[in-house]
């Protein structure tokens, strides 16, 4: 498949992230695509754990894992694992996917700068 086939990806702004996990609605589902050993140097609360690295893994079960229906909101270091991931969940009928534009790292600086940068 090539990329021209997939749809733009929506983003979200560490902003508007951080509004949502203010707000901890159950509509909303996050996801975080990064390594265990990224988690254990910064992460947020309420988040998913799906690292890319482990995708044969996790990716038969997705319909199960998460709800389709949701906004699915998913989240990176910078940005373009995220984003991949977003394209793949768009082929999986998740029709509410964002990616959140700079990451983690965007978020620590931005919005809460007690989260480790790294």
């Amino acid at each position: 498949m090539t990329t021209a086939q997939f749809q733009p990806v929506p983003q979200i702004s560490v902003a508007e992230l951080g509004r949502l996990l203010l707000a901890a609605s159950n509509a909303v589902q996050f996801v975080d695509v990064r390594e265990a050993s990224e988690l254990a140097l910064a992460k947020l609360k309420g988040f998913a754990h799906l690292p890319l690295s482990e995708f044969a893994a996790w990716s038969p079960d997705i319909q199960t894992r998460l709800d389709p229906q949701k906004e699915t909101i998913v989240l990176c270091h910078h940005g373009i694992r995220s984003a991949q991931m977003c394209q793949w969940l768009q082929t999986q009928g998740f029709t509410h996917v964002k990616n959140v534009v700079g990451g983690i790292d965007a978020y620590a600086i931005a919005v809460d700068p007690s989260i480790p940068q790294y």
